[in-house]
């Protein structure tokens, strides 16, 4: 991705002439739980009423659910550096890779571009539940842990997306908030090209793009 001047007015960068593609780039942070919070809760009561867990036990369920929540730091992590920071050659798909991310780094403190809007978070929990499936129930042979891990994983993204909003309009002065804080303004003015984590700095350690300092 490229580097941008940094805007700090008032006025959101305009991104689509038509009034209505504009529309859909803008959403609050409020939309985002109020749309993923009932399908988190869903994916696990799914799981419950199947009536799975009174043979196996609620170990699986727990046990999924937080293997959901690490998946989602990884593939926090992944998206970010290598999908959102990707850089084109081709001018026509920079501009694409702008509305996906660059207008962020153009604008960090446009409060209705923090979060991730539907038109981008609903096609992508698609294909992530695609990809759970198949890893889940059929590569590991364990369909019954599809649900708990999908529950976790979007309460995984929800944090990110609630911690991200939260890094840019809260004051966050304590313990491991303020380090959150910190962490993602450093990667706005200081290092865009590194500490890719926003809820975590974990797979910065493992994949070395965590600075020293």
């Amino acid at each position: 991705m490229a580097h941008y001047p940094i805007d700090h007015s008032d006025v959101p960068i305009r991104l689509f002439k038509s009034g209505f593609l504009e529309f859909f780039t803008h959403i609050s942070p409020v939309v985002v739980v109020i749309i993923w919070l009932p399908v988190a809760v869903a994916f696990m009561a799914l799981e419950v009423l199947s009536g799975g867990y009174a043979a196996r036990g609620v170990g699986y369920l727990v046990g999924g659910f937080f293997v959901g929540v690490f998946l989602w730091t990884f593939a926090e992590y992944t998206l970010h550096r290598f999908l959102f920071h990707y850089q084109p050659k081709d001018p026509k798909w920079e501009r694409i890779f702008f509305l996906f991310h660059g207008v962020h780094h153009a604008q960090p403190q446009c409060k209705t571009r923090l979060v991730m809007p539907p038109v981008v978070s609903i096609p992508m929990a698609f294909i992530m539940y695609g990809i759970i499936s198949l890893i889940f129930s059929i590569l590991l042979g364990l369909p019954h842990w599809v649900f708990p891990v999908m529950s976790g994983f979007i309460v995984g993204y929800l944090f990110y997306d609630l911690t991200h909003y939260a890094t840019h309009h809260f004051p966050m002065r304590r313990g491991i908030w303020k380090y959150l804080k910190r962490y993602h303004m450093q990667h706005h003015y200081k290092t865009p090209n590194a500490r890719f984590g926003v809820s975590s700095p974990l797979w910065d350690v493992v994949f070395g793009t965590k600075p020293a300092d």
